[in-house]
Parts: structure tokens; C-alpha cells; sequence
């Protein structure tokens, strides 16, 4: 009778054995100069529930500048992308350059100007911007390798700018109270990506790629819709990992 004791203890779940390992890819904390915390939370509620296991990154090095959230204006200080990337990741963070690629099966990038300032120079280049070197040889290396690359909001234009012809969405490509940012769309495609029009609570899937993509707060709209938005593309990720071999 014991021995059947001992085989249920040491038996993997079939959760266990199909989780997939995902890394999340951290860019400071606050919307205006690194990571949007809302889409970076919404990203680990739903990889959660999906039983996925996360492992953030950053890059240890220094801002592009510190905004002061209050009055959108920056301060003069100076800080630190990976510690604080912390503050999202309740201090279990670790430097990008230390990732080991081929021990993950997806990545995702939240949103936020962190992309457009720390992760890339979007910000001030626009279509002419260059990727930060590590966050560059991610994307190259997962795409190679066929796995699953999630961007929310802005992180787009990183693929966009690393993988030519790629399609993606950033929302709407038409200017109006929902869509502040509609003129990125316009950007995306003098990269020589397409662009596909998709509302804040979908995503929009390049199978060729293994991309998937959603617009957050790129669209001025309820947290509850961006939420599911996200929801979506954890969903699509994490189906594309399942199939990726």
C-alpha cells in the first residue's frame, strides 16, 4: 500500500510539466520614464493564472531622466532602470545581461515611455531609433529560434525596428479623443512593417513571426479593457510557446 504513496509524491502535476517559462522584460517603473506599472501587473495576473513561471529583467544602467509623475516634467535626477524595475517586480529582478535565452520560452515587454527611452531612443529618433544592445540580441535570438516574443503599447516599434515586414498594431491609425498616440501607427509603417488596426481589447497575432501585440494604453480607455487586451495577448503568447517546437 505504501508504495503507491511514494509514486503519488513524487510525480510531477501536469501543470508543472506544461508550464511554460516566461520572461518579462522590466524598463523602470512609472509610465513617463520606464515601465506603465498597470500593464506590467496586468501582464503577471494573467501569465499567473495561466500557471506560467516568470522571471523579470532589466538592464543595469541609468534612465534617459526621472519624471516627476505629478507634473509630467522631468527633475534632473538620476536613476537606475534595473533597481527600478524593482519596485515592480517586489525586488526579484535580475540584470538582462545575465539571462540565459535558452532557458525561457516566450518574452514579453510591457509598455510605457521606458520602452521609447530606456529600451530604445524612440523617444527622440523616432523611425530612426536604435535599440538598447541587449534588449536587441532578445529579440533577434527568440526569433530565431522560433519562440514567442509579447509587446504591449509602444514596445512594438522594438520589433518593428529589429524585424522588418513584421506586422504589428499599436490600436487605430486614425487621430481622435481614443487614440492620442494614432500618428505611431504611421511610424510603424515608414519602418516597413504593416500595421494592423485592432481595438483596446484585442491583440493582434504575426504567426510568421511569432509575434503578438496589443495596444494598451495606446488607446485613452478603461484600465478594465486595456486589462483584457493584455489578457489576450498572455493567451496567444503562451498558446504560440505550446507550438513552438
Amino acid at each position: 500500500m505504501y508504495s503507491l504513496c511514494l509514486t503519488h509524491s513524487v510525480s510531477p502535476s501536469v501543470t508543472e510539466v506544461m508550464a511554460k517559462r516566461v520572461a518579462v522584460i522590466l524598463s523602470g517603473c512609472g509610465v513617463y520614464d520606464g515601465t506603465e506599472v498597470h500593464e506590467a501587473s496586468a501582464v503577471l495576473v494573467h501569465l499567473s493564472r495561466a500557471g506560467a513561471k516568470v522571471q523579470m529583467f532589466a538592464p543595469n544602467a541609468d534612465q534617459m531622466h526621472v519624471v516627476n509623475h505629478c507634473e509630467g516634467k522631468p527633475t534632473g535626477e538620476k536613476r537606475n532602470i534595473l533597481q527600478e524595475s524593482a519596485r515592480i517586480a517586489r525586488g526579484e529582478v535580475t540584470d538582462l545581461a545575465k539571462m540565459d535565452m535558452s532557458a525561457f520560452d516566450a518574452a514579453i515587454i510591457p509598455g510605457g515611455f521606458g520602452v521609447a527611452k530606456n529600451l530604445s531612443d524612440f523617444a527622440v529618433k523616432n523611425k530612426d531609433c536604435t535599440v538598447q544592445p541587449q534588449v536587441e540580441n532578445l529579440i533577434k535570438t527568440f526569433h530565431k529560434a522560433k519562440k514567442p516574443l509579447g509587446m504591449c503599447c509602444i514596445s512594438p516599434v522594438l520589433a518593428a525596428k529589429i524585424l522588418p515586414g513584421c506586422e504589428v498594431t499599436v490600436g487605430q491609425d486614425k487621430d481622435g479623443d481614443k487614440w492620442p498616440y494614432a500618428q505611431t501607427a504611421g511610424v510603424v509603417k515608414e519602418m516597413g512593417c504593416k500595421h494592423v488596426n485592432k481595438d483596446v481589447d484585442q491583440a493582434h497575432v504575426d504567426v510568421k513571426n511569432k509575434l503578438v501585440t496589443t495596444c494598451a494604453f495606446m488607446a485613452n480607455a478603461p484600465i478594465h479593457q486595456v486589462f483584457d487586451g493584455i489578457g489576450v495577448l498572455v493567451k496567444e503568447v503562451l498558446e504560440l510557446a505550446a507550438t513552438a517546437f
